[in-house]
């Protein structure tokens, strides 16, 4: 399964890097595959790893501002793995070429 979130406390001003660093050691902690993007983070893993990482990152959040808004996206394919990575791959085959990364 992969899963894109993003948390987003409401509240706190226009730069939320602080609080988004404090979720990504979660993350990292955490021993699941992800990867940081400009709009969120990918995961990956099966269902309830992932949702009881997700539901520690919003706790952790919530202690420090009143009101969080989070947003889970679930891609659920049977029989496939590393799928982070290889969705990039599949994509980037059929175009002959690498695309961007940041």
């Amino acid at each position: 399964m992969v899963v894109n979130f993003s948390i987003v406390p409401i509240g706190k001003g226009s730069s939320l890097s602080a609080e988004i660093a404090e979720v990504l050691k979660i993350v990292d902690e955490s021993g699941l595959n992800y990867k940081l993007h400009a709009m969120g983070t990918i995961l990956e893993g099966d269902w309830d790893e992932i949702f009881r990482l997700i539901k520690r990152c919003h706790k952790s959040l919530l202690r420090s501002s009143d009101r969080i808004v989070t947003t889970i996206t679930i891609d659920d394919r049977k029989g496939y793995t590393e799928r982070i990575t290889n969705k990039v791959k599949s994509i980037e085959r059929k175009l002959c070429k690498k695309l961007k990364r940041v």
